[in-house]
């Protein structure tokens, strides 16, 4: 899989997801096999530049691997400007994101809303391309919504633009995350554009991975609600398809130790108080994947409001299920 100059270790990529891809995670991630991971979206309204939240997500001090940065916008230029800023910040590969479903991002006719005026995505992925000497990749959906898939044409017009590569999200941004992600519109774009093209949507599960892949062929899959809670997942993926055996199942000291050392990056990261605050809902999709916590201990792990003490909660949360598994 190449996008640009760049060959991936491998056809696994992390999904830019807002507040949740951020570097934490997305090393997190790359350490279990990600051979790729997009941050979160960056507005490319020039007000919010140097906004401190703006400057989080653009920071990859430290980051391991490619730096791949996504931006949202609607006025070409505006989003030009971005790309050579975040150029400059360090970025290597730059995603444009036309694929977000959010009322609040297609409500100023951004995000996947950009899929209704052709023309202005031609404009938009022009500029972009012309601006920067990195690649240019695209993210969208299949299309606004059931009657209108326009995904077909909208990939044409990438590759004539000079796009490197193309993610699409087999759901249009009607359907938001709602019923089952389809593949066949993700077929039929491969089918007509030379540029690579990564499979996204409902990938949860190795089998999923591979018959994704295979019905498809595309060039890589993008994983991100799969991804929540079990950043190893990718490992799981890579082996799956490597072997066409399920790896052995990771075991409950080994998640948390991985969830003790996700805390502590994004304590260091945010800072005590809005590190707590931001890990809150990473506690919440590691458990889940375990089982359900007692109610009361769920409540005071979301309620912690320092470091030691989240900490110190979860770690009774962990003894509490090695004791009700030993004890079955």
């Amino acid at each position: 899989m190449k996008i640009g100059p760049y060959t991936l270790e491998n056809k696994l990529i992390l999904a830019p997801m807002a507040g949740i891809t951020d570097r934490p995670f997305r090393n997190l991630c790359k350490q279990f096999g990600a051979g790729l991971a997009f941050s979160e979206m960056l507005a490319s309204n020039p007000a919010l530049q140097k906004h401190r939240r703006t400057l989080l997500k653009a920071d990859f001090t430290g980051e391991t691997g490619l730096r791949a940065v996504q931006i949202l916008g609607t006025d070409p230029q505006q989003m030009a400007d971005a790309a050579q800023l975040n150029q400059e910040r360090g970025a290597q590969i730059l995603d444009i994101n036309m694929g977000c479903p959010a009322k609040k991002v297609c409500s100023v006719a951004a995000g996947s809303a950009l899929l209704r005026d052709e023309p202005l995505v031609q404009a938009i992925l022009e500029h972009v391309v012309q601006a920067v000497a990195i690649p240019v990749t695209l993210k969208i959906r299949t299309g606004w919504d059931l009657d209108n898939r326009n995904a077909v044409r909208i990939a044409q017009i990438a590759e004539q633009s000079g796009v490197a590569a193309l993610t699409i999200h087999g759901r249009t941004r009607a359907c938001a995350f709602k019923g089952n992600a389809e593949y066949d519109t993700i077929k039929a774009v491969k089918q007509s554009v030379s540029i690579p093209v990564i499979a996204n949507g409902d990938i949860s599960s190795v089998e999923k991975a591979r018959d994704v892949l295979d019905y498809t062929s595309a060039d890589a899959i993008m994983i991100g609600r799969g991804a929540q809670g079990r950043p190893w997942f990718f490992q799981e993926v890579q082996h799956y398809l490597d072997t066409g055996n399920h790896l052995e199942p990771i075991a409950l000291q080994q998640i948390q130790a991985i969830l003790e050392s996700h805390l502590q990056a994004l304590y260091l990261f945010y800072g005590e108080l809005n590190g707590v605050r931001i890990a809150r809902k990473h506690i919440g999709w590691y458990f889940g994947h375990l089982g359900t916590l007692p109610p009361a201990t769920k409540s005071e792990i979301y309620q912690a409001n320092s470091p030691e003490i989240q900490q110190s909660l979860v770690n009774a949360a962990f003894n509490l299920f090695a004791t009700n598994s030993h004890s079955l």
